[in-house]
C-alpha cells in the first residue's frame, strides 16, 4: 500500500513517541549543487544524535533537509518510513538565533505552535505557562523578548519548540552565541527536559565537548562514521578515559576532514 505524502504543518500526534529519521544514499545541497553525497544515517526514535563537522560541510543543510525545508538532491529521507517532503509540526527546528517574534509576549511565542495546530486559547495558554515553568521562566509570560537575556530567550525558544509535542527536534547550534556558564546550564536543561518527552533530537554543534556531553551517539558528518558516546552523562565524566579517547578521535577526524 502506498503511503500518502506529507502535508505542511500537519498537527503533531498526542503520543510522546520519538520519530525514526533515516537517510539512504542522500545527496544534500541546494540549487542543484551537492554539499554532501552518499549520506547514510539512521537516527533511532528517542535518541539524541549530535552532529559535528568542519564549517561548510553541510550540517545546517542536513537539518533543513530533515525538517522538510530542502528537498534532497538524491536518495531518500524518511520519517518512520514515510518520505519527508514538507515541514510538519511534529518536527521542530531550533536555530542559534532565537527567532522569537518581538511583537509577541514570551507566552504568546510559546503558544505559537499550538495556535497553528488549532488548540483552544485557554488550553494553549495553560500549556505555555507549564513549559515556561519547566524551563525556569515562570512569571515571564507577559514579558516581551527584548526585555530578557539571550539565555532566557533560548529557554523560551526551547519551550516553544517542545510545547507542540514534536516527535523530533532539530537543533542548529542553539547555544553557540551564549557564554560558557549559560551554555552549560542550557545543555543540562535540555537533557533534563528531554528526558520526559521521548522526542528524537538531532543536534548540530561545532563544540566537541557539547557533542560528547549531549549525544547518545555522535555523527562525524562527511566521514560516514557514527560513534557511541560513553555514559553516564555527567560533567565529572569529562576526564574519564573513554570520554577523553572519544574526544581525541573526534578532534582528529575534524582535523583530517577540514584539511581535505
Amino acid at each position: 500500500m502506498t503511503t500518502p505524502p506529507e502535508t505542511a504543518l500537519a498537527p503533531a500526534p498526542s503520543a510522546h513517541l520519538g520519530a525514526r529519521l533515516t537517510l539512504r544514499s542522500v545527496a544534500l545541497g541546494r540549487d542543484g549543487t551537492a554539499v554532501l553525497d552518499g549520506v547514510d544515517l539512521d537516527v533511532a526514535a528517542g535518541e539524541i544524535l549530535t552532529v559535528v563537522g568542519p564549517s561548510g560541510c553541510g550540517k545546517s543543510t542536513l537539518l533543513r533537509t530533515l525538517a522538510g525545508l530542502l528537498p534532497p538532491l538524491g536518495g531518500e529521507v524518511t520519517q518512520d518510513g514515510t518520505p519527508i517532503t514538507a515541514p510538519r509540526a511534529e518536527r521542530a527546528l531550533v536555530f542559534q538565533d532565537d527567532a522569537l517574534l518581538p511583537w509577541r509576549t514570551v507566552r504568546a511565542n510559546v503558544e505559537l505552535p499550538l495556535a497553528i495546530q488549532g488548540v483552544a486559547r485557554a488550553a494553549r495558554r495553560r500549556t505555555a505557562d507549564e513549559w515556561l515553568e519547566r524551563v525556569g521562566l515562570a512569571g515571564y509570560g507577559p514579558t516581551f523578548p527584548h526585555r530578557i537575556s539571550g539565555g532566557q530567550r533560548q529557554r523560551v525558544q526551547l519551550a516553544r519548540a517542545l510545547a507542540g509535542e514534536p516527535r523530533a527536534v532539530l537543533m542548529d547550534e542553539p547555544f553557540g552565541a551564549l557564554d560558557a556558564q549559560t551554555r552549560a546550564g542550557m545543555q543540562q536543561l535540555l537533557v533534563d527536559v528531554l528526558r520526559h518527552t521521548g522526542a528524537t533530537v538531532v543536534f548540530v554543534t561545532h563544540d566537541v565537548d557539547e557533542a560528547v556531553f549531549l549525544g547518545d551517539r555522535l555523527a562525524l558528518l562527511g566521514t560516514g562514521r557514527v560513534l557511541d558516546v560513553p555514559r553516564p552523562r555527567e560533567r565529572e565524566a569529562h576526564s574519564d578515559p573513554a570520554t577523553v579517547a572519544l574526544r581525541r578521535e573526534v578532534l582528529a577526524s575534524l582535523g583530517s576532514t577540514g584539511s581535505q
